[in-house]
């Protein structure tokens, strides 16, 4: 169902960089401004923070749907209604007169942004010849990190010299260039879809799917379990684990099922899926636990730790491409593990943090974090899309956003986990929280947490050997 070219799609590989590079402005230039939106809309953090709680919920439970949805229906119309509906929720998020609304344009926004990511990367993999997926999956890391690079100085900038309102104002341009493009493109010839039975839809899948996900958020989430309040959540814990039995029983019956489970007997597709999962979590505990370090600890500015996290996304915009090609000539599974060891590397680091540490050393260990990012995780999404049948990409690359968004909520989860425990022993308090106020039992709590991603991480060095095959190449279904 999927094409292949002969040469190089230009207008298809821009459009393509053009929607990664838009979700990932739209990822951070939200986050700096919650400060000031809380102030200007009259409310506190915790209920702002339901307008970033919304847009992950939509893009980690909607992204395999959607990826599934354009295998069997044509992914570039889901892909064009994506930047649509991205750039009128700008528009609705910037004209919003209260907290209420702002959420709920929010996830109207993380709709959008959904659409446009369960199909960015396999959209660049069929604008390439084929062979080239590591070069396509290069542009899309390059793509994503850029708008990351991009978004919270652009945001930060806005803030101070117009009003928070001009943070949604100033996206709306990017939205209709993707709008554009794709419009442009959809004059293109079009690949006629081979004839025969379409796959029907799994309503049910889908549904059970939808609502997994966003309990699994909901229970990741520390600010939705502070708000759900423990007997609540002990019940969602319980909900959850029964709907995920049915899911797996639904979809191991389906004729078309949603998440088609015989897909995770491709070597390939599993230990890559597992290793993304055990990388991106480690480094959701880094970012979560170095800005409190860097600040509250050694005491630098927040634009001083801004410029120490810039270290990462120009390392790995940098190494992107690089990996890419690398990952054509001799496939993904050495240059993805040279991103583990750099990520590896970075934790090693950790461990030896004090109080009084230079800044160089957590710069270093940003840096080698970037250098990991740029070598893994280009071959590792090449790897993830390009080892399934062609007409399951897109539900790959579903996948691949359903899982960073889970990583990344469960890094917070553990890193928080961890740090408390640790910090109660070091401090000698029994219900202790974790603060700077004792810097020692802070540092070395922390240390431990990076102790603990380090054996995730040789799990995670471990699942990136065992991928197997020195090129990338679509599976058969196995029966």
């Amino acid at each position: 169902m999927s094409r292949v070219t002969a040469r190089t799609d230009r207008l298809l590989l821009a459009n393509a960089i053009m929607g990664q590079f838009l979700t990932g402005v739209a990822t951070r230039i939200f986050i700096v401004s919650l400060p000031t939106l809380a102030s200007a809309l009259d409310t506190d953090i915790i209920a702002i923070s339901w307008a970033l709680i919304v847009y992950q919920l939509a893009g980690i439970s909607l992204s395999v749907v959607f990826g599934r949805l354009g295998d069997i229906h044509g992914r570039y119309t889901i892909y064009g209604l994506g930047f649509a509906i991205m750039t009128v929720s700008f528009v609705l998020c910037g004209v919003a007169p209260n907290a209420f609304l702002l959420i709920v344009f929010r996830l109207v926004q993380g709709l959008g942004a959904a659409m446009i990511a369960s199909a960015t990367r396999v959209l660049a993999m069929e604008a390439v010849p084929e062979g080239a997926e590591g070069r396509a999956n290069g542009y899309m890391t390059m793509g994503f990190h850029s708008g990351l690079l991009v978004g919270p100085p652009l945001g930060g900038l806005v803030i101070d010299l117009l009003d928070w309102r001009w943070i949604f104002f100033l996206m709306v341009p990017m939205g209709l260039t993707g709008v554009v493009l794709t419009v442009l493109r959809a004059r293109k010839p079009r690949a006629t879809v081979p004839a025969g039975r379409v796959p029907s839809i799994d309503y049910l899948g889908a549904a059970l799917l939808i609502a997994l996900t966003v309990m699994l958020t909901l229970l990741l989430d520390r600010r939705s379990v502070e708000t759900l309040g423990a007997e609540r959540t002990t019940v969602m814990t319980v909900i959850f684990g029964a709907t995920l039995l049915g899911f797996l029983a639904h979809e191991r019956r389906a004729i078309s099922p949603v998440v088609n489970l015989a897909l995770f007997r491709i070597r390939m597709f599993t230990f890559s899926v597992l290793s993304l999962l055990l990388i991106a979590t480690t480094i959701s505990v880094m970012s979560f636990l170095m800005p409190f370090y860097i600040q509250d600890v050694l005491g630098f500015s927040a634009s001083f730790m801004g410029l120490i996290f810039l270290a990462a996304p120009v390392f790995t915009i940098g190494l992107a491409a690089v990996s890419g090609r690398l990952t054509d000539r001799i496939g993904p599974r050495i240059p993805a593990s040279i991103g583990v060891l750099a990520t590896l590397s970075a934790f090693a680091i950790g461990l030896f943090l004090r109080v009084d540490s230079h800044w160089i050393l957590p710069t270093l260990m940003m840096a080698l974090i970037g250098v990991g990012s740029g070598f893994f995780n280009t071959p590792n999404q090449a790897a993830i899309i390009g080892s399934v049948p062609r007409e399951y990409r897109g539900f790959a690359t579903g996948m691949v956003q359903t899982v960073f968004g889970i990583s990344a909520l469960l890094g917070i989860s553990l890193g928080g986990v961890l740090l408390t425990l640790a910090f109660r022993y070091y401090a000698g308090i029994a219900d202790a929280t974790p603060s700077a106020a004792h810097p020692r039992a802070f540092v070395a709590s922390m240390n431990v947490a990076y102790l603990a991603c380090l054996t995730l991480l040789l799990i995670a060095l471990f699942s990136s050997f065992l991928r197997g095959g020195t090129k990338i190449e679509a599976a058969s279904l196995p029966t």
